[in-house]
Formats: structure tokens, sequence, C-alpha cells
């Protein structure tokens, strides 16, 4: 990759603060639980389906969201926990998706008849919101050698917005990388192997050296491929 192609619009990576309020809403049993997520902002499920993502960044793999977690370890309902747990976030396109998902497996529990359990005196869930504060950053690359580089630099939050928020919360379908390494370079192979990297199963240091690693490999080949 000699010529190293140039875009016509360059990748500018953005960066994002998150800032948590309370809802004011909370939840002591499954039934209660159902009833609020048929209903929370979208920014609410995103919360607590991705929060422990940037609060145990070192983790791998990343504990499951809070839902599971409350579920499993406050109600003791290990059977619903581990299917709430299983729910592979990537898989879903969009919030709506996602949260179809968790009704579906709780109404599928409760429909069975068993008696279900309430949450202690302050152990209720409590429902939190993300409010998102997307800032540019000074990078910005133009070609893919360039993009390899900036890779390594970003913080996590950086990584975070273009690799999770912009696939999910923004409904974009693909993270930010794959639509401009495809749609600007073309590069449609690199594009789609960042896209099959699963981000809810290692940390977010591991992923970004993953990303870093393909895009290395994809260079190494086309210079190899031109000097032929």
């Amino acid at each position: 990759m000699n010529d190293d192609p140039k875009a016509a619009h360059p990748f500018r990576f953005s960066t994002q603060m998150s800032l948590i309020e309370a809802t004011g809403l909370s939840a002591k049993d499954l039934p209660s639980l159902l009833t609020h997520l048929k209903t929370i902002p979208p920014s609410v499920l995103y919360y607590h389906t991705h929060a422990f993502l940037k609060q145990h960044q070192f983790l791998s793999p990343e504990p499951p969201n809070d839902f599971a977690y409350w579920v499993t370890n406050v109600l003791q309902e290990d059977r619903l926990g581990e299917q709430l747990a299983a729910i592979d976030t990537v898989r879903f396109p969009s919030l709506h998706a996602l949260r179809e998902a968790l009704v579906s497996s709780i109404e599928k529990y409760l429909a069975k008849g068993r008696a279900t359990r309430v949450a202690p005196d302050g152990e209720e869930l409590y429902f939190m919101k993300a409010r998102s504060f997307v800032m540019a950053t000074t990078y910005s690359a133009s070609t893919l050698r360039e993009f390899t580089e900036i890779i390594s630099k970003i913080s996590f939050n950086s990584l975070y917005h273009h690799m999770f928020e912009a696939r999910l919360r923004l409904e974009k379908g693909a993270n930010d990388f794959s639509l401009w390494l495809e749609t600007e370079l073309r590069e449609k192979t690199l594009a789609q192997a960042i896209a099959r990297l699963d981000p809810y199963t290692q940390t977010l240091n591991t992923l970004r050296n993953r990303i870093g690693m393909l895009c290395k490999a994809r260079l190494q080949e086309g210079v190899s491929y031109a000097a032929r």
C-alpha cells in the first residue's frame, strides 16, 4: 500500500463524557422490573446494559448487565439471571431490539407462575440514566496509516464512543471505524474484520490493540502486494 489512498472525508475522532442522573424510578421485584423495562427511555436502558463496560474496563470478560446482576444477586432468581446475562448485546442493532429481548425473557419466566422474591429494603434496583456529551479531539485521519497510528493514542472514552455508542445508542448499525474504512477507503475486508470483533468480551485496552493489529496487518499486506 505504497500509495496509501487518501479519504475524501477524514475520520475525525471524538470523545465523550457522561453525566449519570437518577430517574426516581426503582424496582423491588420482577413484575415492577418488567413494567419499567417496557417504558424507560433508551438512555436508561443503555446505562444499565453498558455501565459495566467503562467501570470495569480492565476485567475480561465483562460483568453482566445490571438487570442480570440484580436478578441473580438480590432476587436470587438464578435461572432468570443466567438467561439475562446470556443475552448477547452485540447481536442487537438497536436498543429497541435489546429491550424486547430483555422483556421477553422476563415475561416467559413469570408466565410459568413461579413465586418471585422481593428485594430487601435498600436493595431495590434504582434506575439511572446517562447523558453523554460528545467533544471533538485534535486527532483526524485521512489514510489507513494515519488511522492506525492514531488508534494507539486515543483515550478509552474515545474508543468507547466510536465502538459502542455509535453502533447501538446512535443506531448506526455498525461502529464508526468500520463505516469510515468501508465508505471512504473502500477497505471492506478490514471494516468487516473490525465489525466482527466482540467488544463486550474483552477490555477496552485489548479491543484497541486488536483493532491496531488488524490495521497493521492490512498495511503490511498492501506493502507486500505492491512489491510483487
